[in-house]
């Protein structure tokens, strides 16, 4: 079960767009060695806006998370790849369908 999320909103810098496409795949195997991580989704909003949206069963494993290889590679490469910092809010899950 999750109980916990977090939504990243990550707006891209004018020619940027196919870097923070590739940042966001490569940070999927960063995230599988986080046993925590429930459910971890890179997504594209719009032809500059991107996001990260991921699930964690408790505050821990939020934490472990903002605390982790993911979150560090980000911030390394925001002042690089993104035209504003990364939005990240803090969201409950109210309600989750899983595999499994």
């Amino acid at each position: 079960m999750v109980n916990v999320a977090l939504f990243v909103r990550l707006e891209a810098k004018p020619g940027k767009e196919q870097d923070v496409e590739a940042f966001l795949l490569s940070g999927l195997a960063l995230v599988q060695e986080e046993p925590a991580t429930t459910a971890w989704f890179g997504i594209r909003l719009g032809p500059s806006t991107f996001g990260i949206f991921d699930a964690f069963p408790n505050e821990a494993g939020r934490q472990a998370h903002l605390s982790g290889k993911v979150a560090a590679a980000l911030m390394a490469k925001a002042g690089e790849l993104f035209s504003a910092p990364p939005s990240i809010e803090k969201v409950d899950v109210l309600a989750a369908k899983l595999p499994g």
